[in-house]
């Protein structure tokens, strides 16, 4: 794509753009159309452009298509799509011009008039249909059965092999198995199956069940890391252009993604910030490779045994410094040259004195740069944040760019013989001057060093000049000892970064992940030292691996006395001899000239073909030719002899030494230090000589200043202060042996670590937002560079010259490197191999192209042939018989007398195959399949003896429940057989009894009869009626109506209203507060009764306060009123339980008082209400993500593909993340996302589903931040009636009241009353709902991760990874666990009634809200439960501190709210008691009374305007003067009054 800026007819003063547009049509099919559009052109102009220019029929519909065909997809633009900003997004090559060859362009095709589109299918796709079409129909030969394992193949050749690889490498597949073995062809271009859902899909899962990919080796060290507490190592091997680099970056990104699981900590930034920056300071373009690694790295990966990384350590083998200053014509120099020069802006430029790249003699090249310079812009900035990831403050950025800027200067150095005399000019000047300025040196002792040298005697130090060959090395000596001291350095400066704490602690145990990405293989046009170097180590790697794969591997075998046939490997322990055998090998034969100083490369030459001409390793070469030929295990390799000895003793000159020392820039200084350790000390010395130094002045300045002020101390006679006592006093005397001045142009002393002193402290304090500091204070000692000194090998003799007086000579360089080699061959022997072979697939460098002829080569040296005959042919899983009776013992029989046997028995029982397994002496030999079958068996079992156990246990529940019911099912039968029996006995007494009484009754009233006749008839006396009569009024005996009977009966209508407003709430506290004010506010002592009211509503206000998050409250006035009569019961116990009527009754008419000023408030503002109602419908309409995408920030540190676009996302780029299925997308396509989360529920209608239990949490709820409406229900109701319940969560409640609300809860849940409902009922549906949730409440996409975040070490790093880890759960998840969480605060709060501390409830809610996936492994998850329960319970404990912390900061501010009403009321009562003395001294005393009344009534509506100030003592002073009754006296009241009627 060109952009150009100029006058164009249509756009003018626009960028315009070219696209080129292929037509999909009949007519003339291989014809683009060249368009020149504006950047902003929509597809629907450049539809009509097209069609226009193509001369095609306007009336039929057309689209345009953006082809994209190693992406795999294409994609129809809309009409609205602009297409200039979908070729920014292509790769840069493609950006330029897009012909259809790049597999980047766009598309024109007729689209149908309904609307759908025909979509054309990729050239690769479609050629592959059509083939596969012709292979069915017989027309031709039929494909081979693809493989992903090497050991799977039918017939086992290297035709087959090849063919595999050459198949898989087509269908861009570039991965393949060899049982664990990976084998890795170099495509040459990238492709985008390295995005973090990759990461995510080879989690925790067996090598070989996916397909193949570097991510699953990762994932299978990780693991076996764990499970077996072994270091493991991954070894990538292969040639120069293999792709060994790459591979060890998405090794190292999947590793840190894989313990990114709290968070994401500065040590895992480091690690992934240190890639970059080695890269570019030790990479570089060869003729076989873009990114060529020109040294050895090692990374080992330091972990805590749970898996969090805790440290990690870089080691560097061999930089090549001979590629600085010459190359090879198609080869350039390091990346970090064209990166500085080429990126770097024009402040930058002029401030480090850069120039273009072709006027450095250095960068002097054939290979043009133009066409790389928009990537080299970008590698630059990727750099940039690369190194700050590291810790690299600007000020040390900057000097390490001044240092790399001189030494490019140095190769702009020339010479010329001086006219008169002898020695050599040197020039030319300005790059004198500027290398002085970079290095801050003087410009004299530079010329001096570069054309002199010094020699010593005896008795003299002579100075002889250079010639002329000797200058120009001198000159390229002091370039590679800079750039070698800075690399170095840098390596150092990660290393420190990467440190942790513990590493210094030898008790805390660790394991280690180490990847090795070293050298690969080298065979030039010329071969020097280094490739001699490379070689040497490749061979050493293929040993071991032969060593590993094949030779312990049968001795194993033998030892064991299975049956076995051996293989023959091809073993190059020969070869090594010819390298490092004593004392004729060629490493020593070589450091044995280089001590010669009359020894040339010739003679040495001639000392290795005498001492090796029968050896059949090394080939001798023609008599004059000045090279030797040695037969490496990859093929014969020719040496160039040249400066052998001399790269051999490469070391820092005295000369350039003692001029670097005399540079003023103390960085510089800190870089050619011998021992860093020993810089450290003295910078830590001079600075802390120098704040003396500046105290001392300050002082003696101060003291001429102030010269009256100054105290004088001492009391001793003139002659003891002549005489010095101690040596303190002596030195202070002597001041001309300590001078205390310095030079203050110079740096600070310590500035080469700067970045790990206290500026990442300040830098955190200012900057809030910033990641953590990235390096632990107790690390900033010589202790922790003695640590790294140690681990990493530095071997700084090298730089021994630095002390002239040292007559010891360092090692060379090869020394160096054999014993660096020894001690990195004896880390790999300690620990667990993976290998990945990388092969290179052809020597061209062209992207997807498969040399039958160079992989082959590759394949037969390698030895892979051999290698997968004996993977296929041997035994991959090995068990003692211990491990295997430990690991299968459920299988086994319950009694093991003969292993061998039983387990024989179990095998054969199983129907493995004899050929799979066998029995050996000591172990168990099965491959890795029946390995798995036996572990997937073991998983069945473990299932089904859990079910057993799970059925046995609900039966012998239910058989206790059984004897249980039928108990009192006996009880009651008997009881009721027992009062029937009474009953009946009762009625038969009491029927008898009436008859008899009637009997006697009717008898006596006859005698009776006839007793008044006989009287009767003698007299006759009037009858008085008698009735007793008592004193006062009657009573009606039935009716007996208390105090409390009758404030119940008036308010129960009242009470009857529901709290649906969450303002509500707020004014029922604020009017409680008002009335604790009052109370509170009382001079004198309270009784029983108020105190119990007071503590009780203070109480109830903070239960009140945490109902302010309830989005949609639904509490009624009688559950606040049962709640608060349980509070006041409780707090009353039983020896003031006779209080509790009187304060529930109190607490009654005060609530019935709000309710009739809130019914008042209410009919005044409806308008408002609804508004607000209105206003908050709204907001609960509110979308969320697009199609349940959770997606975050995520910044990239591997090039990615965009899952939406397909087009790339580059190194240290921000892209959007979704934290649940891991899709990766730039910001803008996240509008045009159409595939819904795959790790996320879809969003359910409504009406289309009526459960509420089992069913995901975001189809019950309508907003993202709210909860389910039955889940709130329930909590509320507990909060209400149940925090003080003994056991409230611990004890079960009726299983058959649990199943009858639980029915009613699905069918209709706001029908459902459950005061109806013991409270134990209750708590166990809340549990079983949250069982019941198809995905926990804290996902099992998380749940790793929150196993992770509870094994970190420290509480603080605990808390918050697991504060990180909650931001990622969906939103309605989020909302619901912090509900409930919050919840648990509540009933932990009440632990003294309920008996449920934090631990109780997390040991209950764990299982309920954070299980492991029901794929896991059971017995590994058992042991994970006292994680899930700390996870739960730190949470519980740090909402308690902020719940308490929150209610102490409202309760503050509603003290000093009180306070200051107070002190207004108390101002006002000042104002009119002042106001009646005033009054009172100038009225009559006639009208005095009436005056006063007036006043009185005209003061209550004036007494706002008063604003007379008034003291602190004359308001405690008034305030005894007002008495004002309480709130309890005006009940008592009210309530004695009442009583009288």
């Amino acid at each position: 794509m060109n952009v150009m800026n100029g006058k164009v007819t249509s756009y003018q003063d626009e960028a315009v753009c070219t696209l080129q547009i292929y037509p999909r049509f009949a007519i003339k099919p291989g014809q683009d159309c060249i368009l020149r559009v504006p950047k902003e052109a929509t597809a629907t102009t450049v539809i009509k452009t097209a069609v226009a220019t193509l001369g095609m029929d306007t009336s039929k519909p057309y689209i345009l298509v953006e082809v994209q065909e190693y992406g795999g997809e294409e994609w129809v633009l809309q009409a609205s799509d602009q297409p200039v900003q979908r070729v920014l997004l292509w790769p840069r090559k493609a950006q330029d011009k897009h012909p259809q060859s790049d597999g980047y362009f766009f598309a024109l095709q007729e689209g149908s008039y309904d609307g759908s589109i025909q979509y054309d299918v990729m050239t690769s796709v479609r050629q592959e249909k059509v083939a596969q079409g012709l292979a069915n129909r017989g027309f031709v030969t039929q494909q081979p059965q693809e493989y992903n394992d090497l050991c799977n193949l039918p017939e086992l050749t290297e035709e087959s092999i090849l063919g595999t690889l050459r198949h898989r490498f087509h269908k861009q597949k570039i991965y393949t198995f060899a049982s664990n073995i990976l084998i890795v062809v170099n495509p040459f271009k990238f492709l985008p199956i390295y995005n973090p859902r990759y990461v995510k899909m080879y989690e925790n899962h067996t090598l070989g069940k996916l397909e193949p990919h570097v991510f699953a080796i990762a994932d299978a060290a990780f693991h076996t890391m764990l499970n077996k507490q072994v270091n493991q190592c991954i070894v990538i091997s292969g040639e120069s252009g293999s792709g060994k680099t790459q591979s060890t970056n998405f090794l190292i990104h999947c590793l840190t993604a894989f313990t990114q699981k709290g968070y994401t900590s500065g040590v895992e930034r480091t690690i992934l910030g240190a890639g970059p920056v080695l890269e570019a300071f030790g990479n570089a373009k060869t003729a076989y490779n873009n990114n060529s690694s020109r040294f050895g790295k090692f990374i080992q990966v330091n972990y805590l045994e749970s898996g969090v990384v805790r440290g990690a350590v870089v080691e560097k083998y061999l930089l090549e410094k001979c590629r600085l200053v010459s190359r090879g014509k198609t080869e350039r120099n390091y990346h970090v040259f064209y990166y500085l020069l080429i990126g770097a802006s024009e402040e930058e430029k002029d401030e480090f004195k850069l120039l273009r790249p072709e006027e450095y003699h250095y960068l002097k090249e054939e290979i043009p740069i133009s066409e790389d310079q928009a990537e080299m812009k970008h590698e630059f900035r990727r750099l940039h944040q690369a190194m700050e990831m590291v810790g690299f403050l600007p000020p040390t950025k900057k000097q390490i760019f001044s240092v790399l800027s001189a030494i490019l200067y140095l190769g702009n150095v020339t010479y010329e013989p001086k006219v008169v005399g002898e020695g050599l000019k040197v020039g030319p000047d300005r790059v004198l001057s500027a290398i002085s300025d970079l290095l801050k040196v003087k410009v004299e002792l530079l010329v001096e060093a570069l054309t002199t040298r010094k020699a010593m005697t005896a008795n003299d130090t002579l100075i002889l000049p250079y010639s002329l060959s000797e200058a120009i090395t001198a000159r390229d000596s002091m370039a590679k000892s800079l750039y070698s001291a800075l690399f170095d350095w840098i390596v150092l400066r990660i290393n420190h970064a990467l440190l942790n704490k513990r590493d210094l602690e030898e008790s805390v145990p660790c394991l280690s992940i180490g990847v090795l990405d070293i050298f690969g293989f080298e065979d030039f046009k010329t071969n020097s030292f280094e490739q001699f170097c490379i070689n040497y180590a490749n061979e050493q790697l293929q040993y071991y691996c032969n060593q590993r794969i094949f030779k312990l591997e049968q001795e194993e075998y033998m030892a064991d006395g299975i049956i076995w046939h051996n293989i023959d490997y091809p073993d190059n322990i020969g070869c090594i001899s010819l390298f490092s055998k004593k004392p004729t090998g060629l490493f020593y034969l070589l450091d044995e000239e280089s001590n010669f100083p009359q020894a040339t490369d010739s003679t040495l030459l001639e000392k290795f073909k005498q001492q090796h001409q029968d050896n059949p390793f090394f080939v001798q070469t023609p008599v004059r030719e000045p090279a030797f030929v040695i037969r490496h295990f990859a093929g014969k390799v020719k040496y160039q002899i040249k400066d052998f000895r001399e790269k051999n003793t490469d070391h820092m000159r005295p000369d350039i030494v003692a001029l670097l020392r005399s540079s003023e820039c103390s960085y510089l200084r800190q870089l050619i230090g011998a021992n860093p350790v020993a810089v450290f000390r003295w910078g830590i010395l001079r600075a802390t000589i120098r704040t003396l130094a500046v105290f001392n002045e300050a002082g003696q300045s101060w003291a001429e200043k102030h010269p009256d002020q100054v105290r004088r101390y001492s009391r001793r006679s003139l002659g003891e202060m002549k005489r010095p006592s101690t040596v303190v006093d002596r030195l202070k005397s002597q001041g001309s042996l300590i001078d205390f001045s310095f030079d203050r142009s110079e740096e600070g002393p310590l500035e080469a670590f700067e970045d790990i002193f206290a500026t990442f402290e300040n830098k955190k304090k200012n900057r809030p937002n910033r990641h953590k500091q990235l390096i632990p204070k107790n690390l900033i000692d010589s202790h922790s560079l003695k640590f790294i000194m140690g681990l990493t090998q530095h071997n700084r003799a090298t730089r021994s010259l630095l002390h002239l007086h040292t007559k010891k000579k360092p090692p060379s360089i090869s020394a160096q490197f054999q014993a660096s080699l020894s001690k990195l061959l004896e880390t790999l022997r300690k620990a667990e191999p993976f290998f990945v072979r990388c092969i290179r697939s052809n020597g061209d460098k062209r992207e997807m192209h498969f040399d039958d002829a160079l992989v082959l080569q590759q394949l037969r040296y390698t030895g892979m042939l051999q290698t997968v005959r004996i993977r296929r042919s041997g035994y991959g899983a090995k068990f003692t018989f211990k491990e295997f009776t430990d690991q299968f013992r459920v299988l086994l029989p319950k009694e093991i007398s003969t292993p061998q046997q039983d387990i024989t028995n179990l095998l054969t029982k199983m129907g493995l195959p004899s050929s799979s397994f066998q029995i050996g002496r000591t172990k168990v030999f099965l491959k890795e399949s029946e390995r798995q079958i036996l572990q997937e068996a073991l998983h069945k079992e473990v299932m089904r003896s859990i079910i057993i156990l799970q059925r046995w246990f609900r039966s012998c529940l239910m058989r206790k429940q059984y004897l249980r019911e039928r108990e009192g099912i006996i009880t009651i039968q008997r009881s009721w057989r027992y009062l029937r029996e009474t009953y009946r006995s009762r009625a038969a007494i009491v029927i008898q009894t009436a008859w008899r009484r009637s009997k006697e009754k009717a008898e006596y009233l006859k005698k009776r009869e006839n007793l008044k006749a006989q009287i009767g008839s003698h007299s006759y006396s009037p009858r008085v009626k008698n009735s007793a009569t008592f004193p006062g009024p009657r009573r009606n005996p039935t009716i007996k109506i208390s105090r409390a009977t009758r404030v119940q009966e008036k308010w129960n209508a009242s009470l009857d209203r529901e709290i649906t407003d969450s303002n509500e709430l707020h004014h029922l506290d604020e009017f409680l507060g008002n009335q604790m004010n009052d109370l509170s506010t009382r001079s004198k002592v309270l009784s029983e009764t108020e105190k119990i009211f007071f503590l009780a509503t203070t109480q109830f206000r903070d239960t009140i306060k945490s109902m302010y998050s309830i989005s949609n409250p639904n509490i009624g006035y009688k559950d606040l009123m049962s709640g608060y009569q349980k509070r006041v019961a409780s707090l009353a116990g039983l020896k003031k339980a006779s209080e509790v009527p009187l304060v529930v009754n109190l607490f009654q008419s005060v609530l019935d008082g709000f309710i009739r000023g809130e019914l008042k408030r209410l009919e005044t503002e409806p308008c408002k209400v609804k508004e607000r109602n209105r206003r908050k419908s709204k907001r609960d309409k509110c979308p969320d993500g697009p199609l349940g995408h959770l997606f975050s920030t995520y910044q990239v540190t591997i090039m990615q593909s965009c899952d939406q676009c397909s087009s790339y996302i580059w190194g240290m780029e921000k892209a959007f993340m979704c934290s649940s299925c891991k899709m990766v997308c730039h910001k803008k396509c996240l509008s045009k996302i159409t595939v819904n989360c795959t790790g996320h529920c879809d969003r359910k209608k409504e009406g289309e589903q009526t459960l509420h239990f089992g069913v995901p949490i975001c189809a019950l709820v309508r907003t993202a931040d709210s909860v389910p409406f039955v889940m709130e229900k329930m909590l509320v109701h507990v909060e209400m009636n149940g925090l003080y319940t003994e056991g409230i969560y611990r004890k079960s409640g009726s299983a058959c009241r649990a199943k009858e609300l639980h029915h009613i809860l699905e069918k209709d849940p706001q029908a459902v009353s459950l005061d109806n409902y013991p409270i134990h009922t209750i708590t166990g549906l809340v549990k079983l709902w949250l069982r019941e949730l198809p995905d926990p409440l804290m996902t099992y996409s998380l749940y790793n991760d929150f196993l992770y975040a509870a094994d970190l070490p420290e509480a603080s790093e605990q808390l918050r990874a697991i504060y990180r880890k909650l931001d990622e759960l969906p939103p309605s998840n989020f909302s619901t666990l912090e509900r409930l969480i919050f919840h648990l605060v509540k009933v932990a709060k009440e632990e003294a009634h309920n008996r449920m501390s934090a631990n109780a409830l997390a040991i209950l809610f764990a299982p309920c809200i954070l299980r492991c996936p029901d794929s896991s492994d059971p017995l590994l998850s058992m042991k994970d439960i006292n994680k899930t329960t700390l996870c739960v319970e730190i949470l519980i404990n740090e909402q308690t501190r902020c719940y308490n912390q929150k209610m102490e900061e409202i309760q503050q501010l509603e003290n000093a709210e009180a306070m200051a009403i107070n002190q207004l009321k108390l101002r006002r009562q000042n104002t009119f008691v002042l106001m009646l003395r005033i009054i009172s001294k100038y009225l009559y005393c006639t009208v005095q009374n009436l005056f006063c009344l007036w006043f009185r009534n005209e003061l209550a509506f004036r007494l706002p305007e008063f604003e007379q100030d008034s003291s602190d003592a004359e308001n405690m002073d008034s305030e005894s003067l007002v008495s004002s009754e309480s709130l309890l006296e005006d009940h008592f009241v009210s309530l004695n009054s009442e009583g009288q009627y």
